[in-house]
């Protein structure tokens, strides 16, 4: 017996009956190499490729909510993403089910994610002449652009849960699925309060006494308690679900975020710019597509020339953004050369 298959049938022996099993995943839209000699089961070869992938390291240098914020503290898409695994595998260990497959999901759920955040979601809306949604580009980015355009070949449960992870796409079919986009929901609400106090635009007592009596006072409290309610609900119910008190709770926090934070001229001041600096980019490489990266250049023939630099820049991080516009923009100073 290989090591795979220990794990395997650990799984069988080890997980509640309602879990998604490694052996009985409905496979990868292509054969794979290396499925015979492998050491681990599939979901968490797919953990691996998304990690070692170009896109999950831009991550660390991609907006959360605030713009290139100066201090060290704040999050980022990559910093989110792993308080979204973490929530999401203490979630998935008590309720018995696939971490693996709950881990990758959640590893791969942002890779899609534009520059500067939702102000550059805005932005390629504009360009593309319809809806740019980030879970659509990060399921794009796995299957499609990484690895040199080969993608990464991921399983079908991750690629289901990926682009499933946020509200109004359609609810994965796994449960582990199902728990990453509540844990997205649990960590960016509460996250942002934290970063939100740190920037001195909100306190703990700005928080409504009917959403803080309930959750709590304090970011952990905060955290806590929807986990341990998402994790007791979800045992009886045998599905992922929150108490309808502490479901309503969040959706009262995510509506007070919208309206203290998410539309504050404070956070989002420099958004404007920010939308505009990726339009003059987008119309700049649309006119010169000559001036994409050699590596998006056969892109073009199969994918057309709005989608091939919509990719490219939906790729960016913040500060390549910058760099590329003040290349092509901002005229340089006068040097003296020789």
């Amino acid at each position: 017996m290989t090591v795979k298959e220990e794990l395997e049938r650990q799984e069988h022996r080890n997980l509640n009956p309602l879990a998604a099993f490694a052996d009985e995943s409905r496979g990868r839209p292509r054969l794979d190499p290396e499925r015979e000699q492998d050491v681990r089961t599939c979901y968490q070869r797919d953990t691996d490729r998304i990690v070692h992938s170009k896109s999950f390291r831009r991550l660390m240098h991609k907006t959360q909510v605030f713009l290139r914020p100066e201090g060290d503290h704040y999050r980022t898409r990559m910093t989110h993403t792993l308080e979204v695994a973490r929530i999401a595998r203490t979630i998935t260990r008590a309720l018995g089910l696939n971490e693996d497959l709950c881990e990758a999901i959640a590893m791969g759920h942002d890779l899609g994610h534009t520059p500067f955040g939702h102000a550059g979601e805005a932005a390629l809306t504009r360009c593309l002449g319809k809806p740019f949604r980030h879970n659509e580009q990060s399921l794009r980015v796995v299957d499609v652009l990484e690895n040199d355009g080969a993608g990464l070949n991921l399983t079908y449960e991750v690629r289901m849960g990926i682009v499933g992870h946020t509200t109004g796409a359609p609810l994965p079919e796994t449960l582990e699925g199902q728990i990453v986009r509540k844990s997205d929901q649990i960590a960016y609400v509460n996250h942002d309060i934290d970063d939100a106090i740190r920037a001195g635009i909100l306190t703990d007592e700005d928080i409504p006494d009917s959403i803080s009596d309930l959750l709590g006072h304090t970011h952990r409290e905060r955290v806590n308690s929807l986990v341990v309610d998402c994790i007791l609900t979800s045992r009886e119910a045998g599905a992922i679900l929150l108490t309808p008190e502490m479901d309503q709770a969040l959706k009262d926090l995510r509506s007070f975020m919208f309206e203290r934070v998410y539309r504050n001229p404070v956070a989002k001041g420099e958004e404007s710019k920010a939308k505009e600096m990726l339009l003059r980019l987008y119309d700049y490489y649309f006119t010169n597509p000559q001036a994409l990266p050699e590596t998006f250049q056969p892109q073009m023939s199969f994918d057309g020339l709005e989608r091939t630099v919509c990719d490219y820049i939906a790729g960016m991080t913040d500060n390549y953004a910058v760099d590329k516009y003040t290349e092509i923009f901002i005229p340089l100073g006068w040097q003296v050369r020789g």
